[in-house]
């Protein structure tokens, strides 16, 4: 009886271990989003800005839709966003 005690201890602790390690690696990713996220609003502010000051009348919002694109394709979910606005300016 005493050893399948052992073994369930073991078994968990092993667990515990690899749960952490998956934390890690997630933890590394969450950072990574929330840091092409703020990068991409500065950038829609920025654009949008130097869009206006040259006349030209498309600016994107800043909306869940669009950070979530920019978090998870970086400066490709940034060109993909002008990309679609430019399309229907057209």
């Amino acid at each position: 009886m005493e050893n399948y005690y052992g073994i369930a201890a073991i078994s968990g602790i092993c667990v515990v271990v690899l749960l952490m390690g998956t934390m890690k690696q997630k933890a590394g990713w969450i950072s990574i989003f929330i840091l092409r996220s703020i990068l991409g609003i500065v950038g829609i502010c920025v654009t949008n800005s130097l869009l206006d000051s040259l006349g030209i009348s498309v600016a994107a919002g800043i909306n869940p839709v669009n950070v979530l694109t920019i978090g998870i394709l970086g400066i490709g979910g940034f060109g993909l966003v002008y990309g679609i606005l430019f399309y229907r300016f057209l």
